[in-house]
């Protein structure tokens, strides 16, 4: 496998273990309140979750030879185009949260950034999650089946 074929796996994984560090802190969230500091800590998993969300998405399409997108807006409003995102409008706020995110310092701005990620923006970074790994398990089925063909091919 070429290195650019492999680029976009490699992101998804990073982009895996960040969702792991944002999952740990919706849960805990979900079961008791948290202080502003832990607060601060899930908008910064939040963070690196996103940047490595449009980044997966944007490999993702330069695997498939799309080489036009330029940032997070480009990146998923492709992926919502080509059914890879559900639900454009949330993303699309995810970027204004993202960009408010910086100001987290501002308590108001960060208790609602901190209730948008709880309430809307985790489910979204999962259902993404799920999307690539069903393409990333559909490429590795092609991948074997193209080697089974090859061998085939070689005894005959």
């Amino acid at each position: 496998m070429a290195e650019q074929d492999i680029r976009w796996l490699q992101r998804l994984q990073n982009y895996g273990l960040a969702l792991s560090r944002l999952t740990f802190a919706v849960e805990l969230a979900a079961t008791c309140p948290l202080s502003d500091l832990e607060k601060q800590g899930l908008i910064q998993a939040f963070e690196f979750t996103y940047e490595l969300a449009w980044n997966v998405i944007k490999d993702f399409y330069q695997y498939q030879g799309e080489d036009t997108l330029q940032g997070s807006r480009d990146a998923f409003h492709t992926a919502f185009g080509r059914g890879l995102i559900e639900n454009g409008d949330i993303w699309m706020q995810m970027i204004k949260s993202r960009q408010l995110s910086t100001q987290a310092y501002n308590l108001e701005i960060a208790e609602a950034v901190f209730n948008d990620v709880c309430q809307h923006y985790y489910p979204q970074f999962i259902q993404l999650k799920k999307a690539l790994n069903k393409q990333a398990e559909n490429i590795s089925l092609l991948e074997h089946i193209e080697r089974v063909s090859q061998v085939i091919y070689q005894r005959h």
